[in-house]
């Protein structure tokens, strides 16, 4: 039985598009976070999105990894470098169907993040559900923004300056 499938020239190159956008950042942009281009040679097809926020506690990572279980994540961090790999498998055990499409990228990939010296490398949690990797860092205590109080003196009690 053959299938026909409406095709979609707009859906086709707004996908085109995405990817010579991404080609494009990943070449221009080394920022904290930015896919590199060695980075995109490196992971194949598949890269994960990735979400980082920083609040007065530390820097937050949020990390996209549908399908992947817990054991195939390894996460490194060296020289204020955090590195976060795994590999998405193509599952082979569906032989007796036909596939007509498959859009689901796979292969391995790795993200490497460039930490600001702020983070304490001692206090480095992570954790992974429904499909989310979280990797929290946290900032070394003299980071941390403090809060000054201000003494207010009555007016009297304020020493005058001459003027000279």
């Amino acid at each position: 039985m053959t299938v026909l499938t409406r095709w979609e020239p707009i859906r086709e190159f707004a996908s085109l598009q995405e990817r010579m956008n991404r080609l494009f950042n990943s070449n221009l942009n080394d920022n904290f976070g930015q896919v590199t281009a060695q980075e995109s040679l490196a992971a194949g097809s598949f890269i994960p999105p990735v979400d980082v926020y920083e609040d007065e506690q530390g820097i937050s990572l949020k990390v996209e990894v549908p399908g992947i279980e817990e054991k195939d994540i390894d996460i490194r961090l060296e020289n204020n470098l955090l590195s976060v790999r795994g590999e998405r498998k193509l599952e082979s055990e569906t032989k007796e169907e036909n596939y007509h499409r498959i859009e689901r990228s796979y292969g391995s990939f790795t993200r490497t993040f460039t930490l600001p010296n702020t983070v304490n490398t001692e206090d480095v949690k992570a954790s992974y559900a429904k499909g989310v990797l979280n990797i929290h860092l946290g900032k070394r205590a003299e980071a941390k923004p403090k809060q000054i109080k201000v003494n207010v003196m009555p007016e009297k009690a304020v020493p005058e300056i001459a003027a000279k």
